[in-house]
């Protein structure tokens, strides 16, 4: 990519990072809102860059009025937190979780904050002694381990008080442990240890190490009955701890980390400021996520900095169908980034797209060969159905046509005089476009018109008839609706 396209990538997405607040009014304007920030960002850095401004402007919107913390509260509980976890940070999704949910119910964070707090130390007390029974078993099987308490998210309790309809202090499961192995057949060694010591509770064992989750995440977690209360416990290896707590920033923070850094977790903030300051010289974790999140589907902006998602190969009239079927019916030309484009040339992804209309304009068959969506080729199949003309009947003596009888062209209707002014065409119902006039058939006023979309000459206006237009073979991809300006007409223009 050249220094002029990075600046321009760039500031399309500053300006859709601008616009975000206004875009994510439904679940599915979020996913799509992280897919696009994915197709924007050529590599890891870039987003990691954008979750750093968003946890800074998080840690310090204390300042703010209740609805701006509102807004910024949502907006990272939609976007940002779950945006973290497409990149397999779970440390960082979980303090933009429990700040989202600070400013978005600060009612339910300060009940949940009372609540952990109330009998702290007896559950230190409780997990003390189940770390104390972990670490003799695994001793006794020979398995060096090293545990810790985990910490639960605030947020994570609210979304259980949520599907439980319980208030904070009916939540008890508030335990959790975290063991980490040299090896991975040892994960499984432990979790036959852990079973072996207490009662697992039914349907809480997921093997995320046999089948990993899409952002690269991988450990075993399980849930035991403790005392009366449930204990959840994730096992892991030193490896897969480090993925799954700094995802894609893990390779680096590797690197930049020296021999004597002590085995717990570096904070958010420094972590961020590491992965800053590190050459990102490996994207294939990345790579691979966003190939998987992205898929075979492209992503561009309405003029509004809406996202609309298109798959693969689709045009700017599968655009104008998503956008609203009767833009769909009535369009005739587009542009993408500025530029006029065929009909049928492919979109790109992060491109501007505008729709251009007539309002006597209508579906045609040349469209259905190059429409990916089965919106647009239901729509455009279901007009022609409804607008085809019914059979004539047949006579029975018909008289046959001559050839020679047929017109090279029907003869249209010219005003008496064209009107004073420069010569004007219209496309769609646009002035503003770069027109030539064709030498191959020079159109004269009055004559039928067609435009030609050429690159980089703008558009090229043929005579209806033209017959080298009609020998082109991109001709029907490439033709827009061209019509005269008969409000200002008169002097010949510029010719082709």
């Amino acid at each position: 990519m050249t220094a002029a396209e990075q600046n321009v990538a760039q500031d399309k997405l500053h300006r859709f990072l601008a616009a975000i607040p206004h875009s994510t009014k439904t679940v599915k304007q979020s996913d799509s809102t992280q897919k696009m920030l994915f197709a924007l960002a050529d590599d890891a850095a870039a987003l990691l860059a954008v979750l750093t401004d968003k946890l800074n402007a998080l840690r310090d919107a204390g300042s703010l009025d209740s609805e701006a913390q509102k807004r910024l509260g949502e907006e990272t509980l939609e976007i940002w937190a779950p945006l973290a976890n497409r990149l397999g940070m779970s440390s960082l999704k979980g303090e933009l979780e429990d700040l989202g949910l600070k400013f978005t119910n600060p009612e339910a964070f300060l009940q949940i904050r009372k609540m952990v707090a109330h009998k702290k130390s007896e559950r230190e007390a409780l997990l003390e002694r189940a770390k104390a029974r972990i670490a003799q078993a695994a001793e006794n099987a020979k398995v060096d381990v090293h545990l810790s308490g985990r910490a639960k998210h605030f947020y994570s309790i609210y979304l259980k008080m949520r599907k439980r309809n319980v208030q904070a202090d009916q939540i008890f499961d508030l335990l959790a442990i975290r063991i980490i192995v040299p090896t991975m057949p040892e994960c499984y060694t432990l979790v036959g240890i852990v079973h072996g010591l207490w009662k697992p509770v039914e349907g809480h064992f997921k093997d995320y190490i046999a089948r990993p989750k899409p952002n690269g995440y991988r450990s075993l977690h399980t849930a035991v009955n403790l005392e009366g209360n449930a204990l959840e416990i994730q096992i892991r290896t030193a490896d897969m701890h480090q993925v799954a707590e700094h995802g894609v920033a893990s390779h680096w923070l590797y690197k930049q980390q020296t021999t004597h850094t002590a085995a717990g977790d570096p904070e958010v903030a420094e972590q961020m400021k590491v992965l800053q300051s590190a050459p990102l010289d490996d994207n294939r974790l990345f790579a691979e996520i966003r190939e998987k999140f992205l898929g075979k589907s492209i992503f561009v902006f309405t003029p509004q900095n809406d996202v609309i998602e298109l798959p693969t190969g689709a045009t700017a009239i599968d655009f104008a169908y998503a956008i609203h079927s009767a833009i769909g019916e009535k369009i005739v030309a587009a542009k993408a980034d500025g530029r006029i484009i065929p009909l049928s040339e492919p979109l790109k992804t992060t491109q501007t797209v505008e729709i251009l209309t007539n309002p006597q304009a209508h579906p045609t068959v040349n469209q259905l060969q190059f429409v990916k969506t089965p919106k647009a080729r239901s729509k455009i199949r279901g007009w022609l159905l409804q607008s085809e003309a019914p059979p004539q009947p047949a006579h029975k003596a018909a008289v046959p046509v001559q050839p020679a009888l047929l017109p090279v062209r029907p003869p249209a209707p010219v005003p008496p005089f064209p009107p004073a002014g420069p010569l004007q065409v219209i496309i769609g119902n646009n002035r503003n476009f770069l027109v030539t006039f064709a030498r191959c058939c020079h159109p004269e006023y009055g004559d039928p018109i067609v435009g030609y979309v050429s690159r980089g000459r703008g558009v090229i206006v043929h005579r209806a008839d033209c017959r080298n237009l009609m020998n082109n073979p991109n001709s029907a991809a490439q033709s827009i609706d061209a019509r005269w300006d008969e409000g200002r007409t008169g002097s010949k223009g510029n010719a082709d």
